[in-house]
Formats: C-alpha cells, sequence, structure tokens
C-alpha cells in the first residue's frame, strides 16, 4: 500500500521564527490525515522533491495550505501560490554528508561546527540548506546559542545568508545530520580532520577574491546541469494518444495544423509570403491539461519537447536563471528533426507587473530561439492576463490557444479515461460523480482516482481481487479540492441543502430560480432567448439565516462557493482591490459552475462619492460593474451579495443586468421558529415536557442565530446542573431565555420591511 499523499497549496510563511530552518507548517488536520506527528519528516513533490520536517501550524490556519520559506520553494521549484504533493518520508541517520558553499563558508566554517548547524536537519541530495541551526525542536544535547555564535564570528553579521547545497549523503534519499554523522566540505575538510577556524577578519577577506566568483560560476553549472537533465527525462515520458484529450479536441487539432505547416511544410509558407515562425501562448485552468496537450499533439506530428518550469527558473539568480534557459533552447535545437521548447507557468519568469532585470534578456533568448529553423516556442500560463505583454509580440508568441474548464459531459468522458485500466466495480455512475465534481480539471479528477485507490486497498486489505466502488469515489470528495479553490475563501456546506431550510417557502423558490436554474438548464433561457440573471442581492436583518441559506442553495445545486467578507477585497495601495476582483471572478469561472458570495456587501460597494478611503471603495465599486458587464459574459457564475443595510450600496450595482433581483429575508415568524429550533435540537435529547411550537410562540423579536443560541444555552445549563445530564427540559429552555435575549431591533425591521415594500411597488 502506498503512502497517503496530499496536495497542497504552496504559500510563504509570515514567521521569521520558521525561515531557514528546514521547517514546514501543515494544519493539524491535514498531519491526522498523513498520521504524522508534529515533527516527523515529509517529502514535498514540486517541480523537484525535497523534504523537510514537518510542524502543526495553527489551529486557524488554511487546511489546504501549506506554510513554507524562501529555500524550500527553491528546493521545490515552485513560486508561491503553486501546487505541491505532501507525503510521510522515512528518514536514515545519515553516516556521511557532503556540502558545497560560498568560498567564504568552506574556508571559515569548520566542518565541526558545520555538523553541529546541521544537526537535526532533514537533507536530500540537491538540496540549498542555511547554517542557521534547527532551533525550533533542537536534537537533544544541542548547543544551539554556541553554534550561533561561533558562526558569528568566524563569517560575520552576514552568516544568516549562507546557503550551502547537498551534494552527497549516504544512504541515499532522506537523511538526519546527528552527532556520529561525518560532515565534510566538497573537496575539503571533514569531521574527524585537525583544521582551524580562521579568524572573521581573514574571512573577510577571502570575500574580496576571486575565488568566490569562480565557486559561484560552478554550482551555476550544476543548476544549469539540473535543469537540462530535468528536461531529458521529461522527455521520456510516454505521451498521451491524442484521442484521449477529452475537451481539448479542437485546440489540439489547431496546434497539430500549425505543427504540420511549419516544420513539415515550411516551404508553403513560403510561396505565401510568411515564415514558419511559430510561438504559441497556451492557457487555461490550473491542471487542466496543457503541457499533457502539447506532448501528445508533438508525439503524433513525430516533434520532440524540451520542457523547462519556469518557477523553477524564475529563483534562481539572474546569471543561473540565463544560463538554464539557453541550455534548454540547446537541447531544443540540437537533434534530428523539429523540436519545441515547452515553457511551463511561464507569467512566473516574465509577469506582467514588476517584470525582473531578467525579463529583457529571457525575451531575447526566445526572439532568437525562434529564428531558429525547425524549433518553436510553446508558453503554458494558468493566468494570461498576468503575463508580460511583450511577450505577445509579433516576433514572440503571436498566436494564443485556450483550454476550457471541463463541463459535466467531459468529466464523464475523462473518468471513463482515467478508470479505464482500473478494476472499478460494475454499476459505478460515472454521471453522478461528474455531476458532484464541479469545477474539476483532469488533474483533480487523478487525485479523486489516487485517493479513491487507497480507500478501496484500506477496506480490501486481505482481498486478492480488490475493487474501487461508487462509494469509494464519492468519499474520495470529502478529501479532495479542485485546484481552482485551493484558497481560503471557499465556503463548506457542511452537507446542508434548500430541504434542511425550515418554512422560507418563497425565499427558496426565488433563490432556486435565480440561482440555481441558470446553471442547471442554461438550455432552457438559451432556447427562450434571454440571459439568466448574474446577480442577487439577499437582505434582512443581522442573523435572519441569510449565510446559512447560501450554504444550504450551494449543497443543493453541487455549487462551488467563493465566499468573501465585503473588507476582505479592499486595499490600501492602489490598483490592489481592483486586482483582488479580477482575480476572483477568474477563479470563479476557472471552478464553475460556481457562486461568488459578497457578505456585507455595503462595506464593499458603497455608494460612490461618499467614503473618505482616498477612493478605495469607488475603485472596487467601477470594478465589480466591470466584470458584471465584461466584454466576456459570466458563463455558469452567479454573484450573490447579502446585507442588513441595502439602502447603503451603491445603487449602479442593483439595475438590470447585475444584482438585478432582490430577496427579502424576513425574521422568522413562530412557525419559522418552530422549524428552526427543530433543526437546531436535532441531535439534543428533549424531555417529555418541552414543546417547540410553544416555545416558539413566545420568542417574538428572537432571529435564527437567537433561537440557536437558546438551545445550545438550555443544553448547557443541564451540563452545570449535572455533567450527567442526558436530557433538556423545558425549565432548561425557561432558564436559557434569561441569558439569551431578542436580537432583532423593531426601527431596523421598520427600516427594512419599508424597503422590501418599496421594491415590489416598483
Amino acid at each position: 500500500m502506498s503512502d497517503p499523499q496530499i496536495t497542497l497549496t504552496v504559500r510563504h510563511t509570515p514567521s521569521a521564527l520558521d525561515a531557514r530552518r528546514g521547517v514546514v507548517r501543515l494544519h493539524p488536520e491535514v498531519l491526522d490525515a498523513l498520521g504524522l506527528r508534529a515533527w516527523d519528516a515529509v517529502h514535498l513533490t514540486g517541480a523537484r522533491r525535497s523534504a523537510a520536517l514537518a510542524a502543526p501550524a495553527a489551529e486557524e490556519a488554511t487546511p489546504g495550505v501549506v506554510l513554507t520559506d524562501d529555500v524550500t520553494m527553491s528546493n521545490l521549484g515552485v513560486a508561491e501560490g503553486g501546487e505541491v504533493v505532501v507525503s510521510p518520508a522515512e528518514v536514515a541517520a545519515a553516516r556521511t554528508v557532503t556540502v558545497s558553499g560560498s568560498r567564504l563558508a568552506s574556508v571559515s566554517v569548520s566542518p565541526q561546527t558545520l555538523r553541529l548547524a546541521l544537526t537535526g536537519k532533514v537533507l536530500t541530495r540537491g538540496d540549498a540548506v542555511s547554517l542557521l541551526p534547527q532551533d525550533l525542536a533542537p536534537a537533544p544535547g544541542s548547543d544551539v546559542a554556541a553554534v550561533r555564535g561561533q558562526l558569528s564570528r568566524v563569517i560575520g553579521a552576514t552568516w544568516t545568508n549562507e546557503l550551502l547545497t547537498v551534494t552527497a549523503t549516504e544512504p541515499a534519499g532522506v537523511v538526519v545530520v546527528g552527532p556520529s554523522t561525518v560532515v565534510s566540505w566538497r573537496d575539503g575538510a571533514r569531521t574527524g580532520t585537525p583544521t582551524s577556524e580562521p579568524s572573521a577578519r581573514n574571512a573577510t577577506a577571502l570575500v574580496r577574491t576571486t575565488a568566490v566568483t569562480a565557486a559561484e560560476d560552478y554550482l551555476e553549472a550544476e543548476i544549469v546541469e539540473e535543469v537540462v537533465t530535468e528536461a531529458r527525462e521529461e522527455e521520456q515520458d510516454e505521451p498521451v494518444p491524442v484521442a484521449d484529450l477529452v475537451g481539448a479536441e479542437s485546440a489540439a487539432r489547431k496546434l497539430s495544423e500549425w505543427f504540420d505547416l511549419a516544420f513539415h511544410r515550411p516551404e508553403l509558407l513560403a510561396k505565401l509570403g510568411t515564415s514558419a515562425h511559430l510561438g504559441v501562448l497556451l492557457s487555461g485552468p490550473e491542471g487542466v491539461g496543457k503541457a499533457t496537450l502539447v506532448r501528445s499533439v508533438a508525439a503524433a506530428e513525430k516533434v520532440r519537447v524540451v520542457s523547462v518550469t519556469a518557477p523553477n527558473i524564475a529563483v534562481l539568480e539572474p546569471n543561473a536563471a540565463h544560463r538554464s534557459l539557453r541550455a534548454a533552447i540547446d537541447r531544443a535545437a540540437d537533434g534530428n528533426g523539429p523540436g519545441v521548447l515547452l515553457i511551463n507557468d511561464i507569467d512566473a519568469l516574465l509577469p506582467a507587473t514588476q517584470p525582473p532585470p531578467v525579463a529583457t534578456v529571457v525575451l531575447e533568448e526566445l526572439r532568437a530561439a525562434l529564428r531558429r529553423d525547425g524549433l518553436a516556442v510553446v508558453a503554458t500560463t494558468a493566468r494570461a492576463e498576468s503575463v508580460d505583454p511583450r511577450l505577445r509580440g509579433s516576433d514572440l508568441l503571436d498566436r494564443e490557444l485556450g483550454l476550457p474548464l471541463p463541463d459535466a459531459k467531459t468529466r464523464v468522458e475523462l473518468l471513463r479515461i482515467l478508470l479505464r485500466d482500473v478494476p472499478v466495480e460494475s454499476g459505478a455512475d460515472l454521471g453522478v460523480l461528474a455531476e458532484r465534481t464541479p469545477g474539476f480539471v483532469a488533474a483533480d479528477l487523478l487525485a479523486l482516482r489516487r485517493d479513491a485507490a487507497l480507500r478501496a486497498a484500506l477496506r480490501q486489505r486481505d482481498v486478492d481481487e480488490p475493487k474501487i466502488s461508487q462509494q469509494d469515489l464519492l468519499d474520495a470528495l470529502a478529501t479532495v479540492r479542485p485546484i481552482s479553490l485551493s484558497t481560503s475563501d471557499n465556503l463548506a456546506t457542511g452537507g446542508l441543502t434548500l430541504d434542511d431550510v425550515g418554512n422560507m417557502t418563497s425565499v427558496k423558490e426565488a433563490l432556486t430560480e435565480t440561482v440555481l436554474w441558470p446553471l442547471r438548464y442554461p438550455d432552457s433561457f438559451a432556447r427562450l432567448g434571454i440571459e439568466p440573471p448574474r446577480g442577487v442581492l439577499l437582505y434582512g436583518p443581522p442573523g435572519g439565516g441569510k449565510t446559512f441559506l447560501v450554504r444550504a442553495l450551494a449543497g443543493t445545486g453541487a455549487l462551488n462557493v467563493f465566499a468573501i467578507k465585503g473588507a476582505e477585497l479592499l486595499d490600501k495601495w492602489v490598483g490592489e482591490s481592483e486586482r483582488a476582483v479580477r482575480d476572483l471572478f477568474r477563479r470563479a469561472a476557472d471552478a464553475a459552475p460556481s457562486l461568488i458570495f459578497l457578505d456585507e456587501i455595503d462595506a464593499l460597494a458603497p455608494r460612490r462619492g461618499q467614503s473618505s478611503d482616498s477612493g478605495v471603495a469607488d475603485r472596487v465599486v467601477a470594478a465589480l460593474l466591470t466584470e458584471l458587464d465584461g466584454v466576456e459574459p459570466m458563463r455558469e457564475v452567479v454573484v450573490l451579495g447579502a446585507t442588513n443595510r441595502p439602502e447603503l450600496v451603491d445603487p449602479a450595482l442593483l439595475r438590470p443586468g447585475r444584482l438585478e433581483r432582490r430577496i427579502y429575508v424576513p425574521p422568522p415568524d413562530a412557525e419559522s421558529r418552530a422549524a428552526i429550533l427543530a433543526a437546531t435540537a436535532k441531535h439534543t435529547p428533549l424531555a417529555s415536557d418541552v414543546d417547540l411550537a410553544a416555545t416558539a410562540e413566545a420568542l417574538e423579536g428572537y432571529s435564527a442565530a437567537d433561537c440557536a443560541a437558546l438551545i445550545r444555552e438550555a443544553a448547557l445549563t443541564a451540563m452545570r446542573e449535572s455533567l450527567e445530564a442526558r436530557e433538556v427540559t423545558a425549565a432548561h429552555l425557561d432558564k436559557a431565555r434569561e441569558a439569551v435575549r431578542p436580537s432583532l431591533d423593531a426601527a431596523q425591521l421598520a427600516t427594512l420591511e419599508a424597503y422590501a415594500q418599496a421594491q415590489q411597488e416598483r
């Protein structure tokens, strides 16, 4: 049975105490799911593979995120926001460890001091590692303060910036450095060999020698060789047949035509007065299969592919980045027959905002590459709007292709192909699974298959011919999240549906027509020649259950919900709020069918011209209007705003084509309060003298939240009387009413009802 593994989003650690110590932070739930304890070692797989110590993150942290430092990101070849696979790692005690570093460090630091700095860290060959001791959970008997003092004396104040490269370990794999490990500098001293520590003064003088430059050049050569080696390894992967590229048939056909003309019919292009120049920008959601498409089409056209990962190059020093790209281009052009240079995630290397100094050099290298005969360049990105606009020049990537998000029909075909060679029980309904996986791309469905296989293996450990069941696939949905929802603003439904919402018949009908119908029956709207509603404003008194309704709505429609508090998109820096709005709508489109839930929308989009925040709110309103009325229409995305102050929302947002449907969620009446009490007390044993209907009649002025709080307080009252209490009595409810008072404000209710009445009279 393979080790469990989970795909997480990389975020830079906000803690300076964690930086450069070989430690990553995982949510406690993730540690439990992987069967790990605090400070166990984990494998991390991104563009490269590395290892680190796993420490628990705070309880309020996001479960789908792994917090890492810059060194770990570099070791993995990923940038912030990328994906890594985390799994448990088997660690061996290192017998020998060999490292390389700057001339200053290798001459200044003795192997004995080096071993003390590395003690307790987990290492793998090729990793960069700092001299900062692992002092968060130091090994028994280690003297961290003494090590810090020694390194500071021999190197100086810059010792914390020194990075070493692990060039060899014995045994191979993931190892931990201990007191008996033989640590050595490459081609230099090792523990057990007499050596003297040079003084800080002499060590500082070494910085001025040319040996430092020579050492850095040597390390850069190693990095370039590693990039080329990775490219060679990728060339050996078996490409997916073009016939299996479900949902990408149109893009595959177009790319195949371009390859055929550029590589096999250049003379035809010459007769028509053009060249065989071929540069393509391929965009699409993360995990949709952009690189797979290129390799499959290239294999069908008998074209070699050399691929490089842009984040892998972007984290390098500029000179090393230039050399790495040049080596990949030479590799793609060096061979018999045509070749394609595939650059994955080009936006990391050539961002639209604040491009790095190396960007100009990269663009020039790509121009030169495209002038070579028999060489094409294809770059992929999940954020086409975030790519340096210079890349789209006529002499660079002048052609674009886009891969769409798989719809339900496409997901059925993808599941059929992914499960084609997997033992699955007869009767498995892939259509049901496809309906439960909105927003899933090919990579997500592959992760779903892997998780279902793990569940099936645990269930059938002693079975000779195990099979994956329909339930295994459905249960896997509880742990596999689509890549597009790998952020913290996804709203969990908790299995709720509209059937769980007591009463509110008219409100539920309005939400079903406005939100679910456009997403479930788009063909009906098209047949009648009308555009479905784009947005809804849900308003009512605080505690009325607006968020509860949204959760139930999402559960009923199997929607992906992006829940945003109004103030979360506001940023004092010019352009940042607008960028956040654009990014929100892009991610919602990637995860369609989806619902954007803007809670407290009155704080996000107040009436323009009345705020005192330097125009931030006005710019956010303009950005929302642009997205709602954009040139590219929103497909399978509905915006739902919630507020208890509808009169404060900018009127422009409430016009037809925007948040045009306004739904009032009134305070619960007696019947609704009884249903809320019953739903809240579903798992609470009530005594025979409890009459929820009579209790509800007496709760005038109580909101839905107040009713739920009353049941909780009654149960706590019973516990205060006796921790062995087995039921809640009417007396407990009466006493709880003394602590839980009605929160609805009569004046606010009157204002909301007047607003609702005015909307009906229009």
